[in-house]
């Protein structure tokens, strides 16, 4: 694995216009320390295979030398792309070992799972230690069975078993070699330069306890920030409810003497390492974000499936399940714009790092609570859900003071392409994992945790720019509800905000309708035919995510360059069309393709409706515009959920699903009624 991630970001950086010329650009502090800790930890390994006796009764501080050494050593290099996530891996692996006294566990499932013979008996002198114990209990934990080698790759030629840390250590050297190949020593020192300058100007004009904060982005599709996977909670994907050149060798363009030369490699190179998309890649702090994101993501879409999974198993009964899909959504509805006046307040990095650390807490207890007593997910549930609502306006609040100022837009599709990668990518093999997984349903949980920890560990690494005209003494500071009232006054009197809300939660009835419905609809739609409803299911919901995902990265190459009011109404416009169309049609693949073309219409609103929040909210007052603003919209949401279910027993859900669709049409052409929502 770890050789596959250094071999994909070496090629994947050639085929983007690197030079392998430019590794020998790379400049790592401290090179003999890491040098030393390689050392160290190989021979280590060399000893206890020629059976040393010395060795193997100090592996465990031999161990720890060499992981702690290593983790210095990559900590002050972590503002190299991608060295983060290999301290992750580095550090999770290191934990791993040292709980099983100079041993990596792996996991006997696993073994056999990958293709191994299970009556493999690793020797005393072995760099590996069988965990060959069924059950998931305390012992497994405290051995840190769930950081151990428990992911089975079963392929022939590279059969193997896997931790979690080693693939973060694959994917940060993977990507660390990817943007070295891409780095000149020119960019190199200028981008290091820059990061230090902007640092010590933060320490010589911020007071310590002042570090301020700012808030800015819309709502990111506008998903209600729940715990629980984007599936638990996807809202406004489709804002859908996250529930649980210059000219070649200085010829003239004119001249008879300039023939259409094809343009040279070397410039080639420059377009493509000035893309928005490579530069926010370059960007250490953006690329830490976003990685931490899409990770604890995937740890989401697992433990979403082992839930529901885990609440049918205990009750048998579907409302059980169906409340764990409540309790996830209710935070969104209730304490929204609290935590956007608190998310103002306070340092926004440090409130990603703590609300990462309680969610890996929370999810850590899942399985305990629910073999407990079945009532006790519900708080916890719900309480995920409540420390998520504090993370993603954070973020958003932070992601604009972290890249350049015409890079916003484009931040924002990239994030979303990570959302929609978790959600197509992610839940088929979640699905597979927890199915591999059978009755050991908590190690589903464990891994989510696990996950959250490397995402607070990543976010932590990063550089936020306080912002110095927000450090309020205590004496100085409004109150919190005062806080509150300025933020809605400032929402109600901001013309093309409020409009932009008020058309996100005519589209969030939409989407409430289509998420409580499209299961009835497949069901109708396959009627005559041979295909099965849960499979029609299946592809309507991945036509919508590969659209989001087409959709964003179209938004993110070409959305610069658009107007954001009239994209707005355009996205706003081709959405409903494509939902009010499906009352139309009996044929699945028409409708796959209209789910297709809605997820793209969903990003042709949401991205630029949260690039103008950021833009035109001010910085200090951001997250309460952002609460108040979830809390609309996912209420209406909640709302038509409801309503869609008893509509749908009177008039039938292709009726309802086509009007609500009609109603977002009309809500997005309003928009060219106002002059400054037009023009925006």
């Amino acid at each position: 694995m770890l050789i596959g991630g250094i071999l994909l970001g070496l090629i994947a950086g050639l085929l983007a216009g690197g030079s392998i010329a430019n590794l020998a650009s790379i400049r790592l502090r401290w090179v003999a320390l890491l040098l030393v800790a390689v050392i160290v930890r190989f021979l280590t390994e060399l000893g206890l295979e020629a059976r040393i006796e010395t060795v193997q009764a100090l592996r465990a501080p031999l161990f720890g030398l060499a992981f702690g050494v290593l983790l210095v050593g990559l900590w002050v290099n972590r503002s190299h792309p991608g060295l983060t996530l290999a301290f992750i891996g580095i550090l999770l692996n290191t934990i791993a070992i040292l709980a099983n006294g100079g041993y990596m566990p792996i996991w006997k499932l696993s073994f056999v799972a990958a293709g191994f013979d299970p009556d493999t008996v690793f020797s005393l002198y072995s760099f590996h230690r069988m965990l060959d114990d069924p059950t998931l209990n305390a012992n497994f934990l405290l051995r840190a069975g769930p950081l151990g080698d428990i992911l089975p790759i079963p392929v022939p030629v590279i059969r193997n078993v896997a931790s979690i840390g080693d693939v973060f250590l694959s994917a940060g050297l993977g990507f660390f070699l990817f943007a070295s190949v891409l780095r000149s020593r020119a960019q190199a020192v200028e981008e290091d330069a820059q990061v230090a300058g902007a640092a010590l100007s933060v320490l010589a004009g911020t007071a310590v306890l002042g570090r301020p904060i700012r808030a800015t982005d819309l709502g990111k599709r506008v998903r209600p920030a729940t715990g629980l996977a984007s599936g638990l909670a996807d809202a406004s994907v489709l804002d859908r409810p996250a529930l649980l050149g210059g000219s070649g060798a200085g010829l003239s363009p004119g001249s008879a003497r300039a023939p259409a030369l094809p343009i040279p490699i070397d410039e080639v190179a420059v377009r493509i390492r000035r893309h928005p998309f490579v530069r926010l890649a370059l960007n250490s702090s953006f690329s830490a974000l976003w990685v931490g994101q899409l990770i604890s993501l995937f740890g989401d879409r697992i433990h979403q499936i082992a839930l529901a999974f885990l609440v049918f198993a205990l009750t048998n009964s579907p409302v059980a399940v169906a409340f764990v899909f409540v309790f996830a959504s209710l935070p969104n509805l209730f304490l929204s714009p609290i935590a956007g006046t608190f998310v103002d307040r306070w340092d926004q990095k440090d409130v990603m790092v703590v609300s990462d650390l309680l969610r890996a807490a929370i999810i850590l207890i899942i399985p305990i609570a629910a073999v407990t007593n079945i009532f006790l997910v519900y708080p916890l549930i719900f309480a995920v859900t409540s420390v998520s609502i504090f993370f993603r306006p954070a973020r958003i609040a932070a992601l604009p003071r972290i890249v350049r100022e015409d890079e916003l837009l484009t931040a924002n599709s990239a994030m979303w392409v990570g959302e929609t990668i978790a959600d197509v990518v992610g839940y088929p093999i979640a699905a597979v994992f927890v199915g591999f997984l059978g009755p050991s349903l908590p190690l589903a949980f464990w891994v989510d945790a696990a996950t959250y920890g490397a995402s607070a560990l990543l976010i932590a690494s990063i550089y936020v720019p306080p912002l110095r005209d927000a450090a309020l003494t205590h004496a100085e500071r409004p109150t919190v509800l005062a806080d509150m009232k300025a933020g809605y006054r400032f929402l109600r009197g901001e013309t093309v905000l409020l409009a932009n809300t008020l058309q996100a939660a005519v589209a969030q009835l939409t989407i409430g309708v289509l998420i409580a419905l499209t299961p009835l609809y497949a069901r109708g739609i396959v009627v005559g035919t041979s295909v099965d409803e849960k499979a029609a299911y299946g592809f309507l919901e991945a036509g919508i995510g590969v659209g989001n995902l087409i959709g964003g990265f179209v938004i993110g190459v070409i959305g610069t360059n658009l107007a954001r009011g009239k994209t707005v109404i355009i996205g706003y416009v081709m959405w409903g069309a494509c939902v009010a169309l499906l009352a139309l049609t009996g044929n699945l693949a028409i409708a796959i393709g209209l789910m297709f073309g809605s997820g793209i219409a969903n990003m042709v609103f949401v991205i630029p409706s949260q690039t103008m929040i950021q833009e035109r909210t001010p910085p200090e007052m951001l997250g309460r515009v952002l609460g108040f603003r979830f809390a609309l919209v996912f209420g209406s949401m909640t709302i038509a959920m409801a309503l869609g279910g008893i509509l749908a027993q009177v008039a039938g859900a292709p009726v309802v699903i086509g009007l609500f669709g009609v109603m977002t049409m009309f809500a997005g052409l309003a928009g060219l009624l106002v002059p400054a929502v037009r023009d925006a």
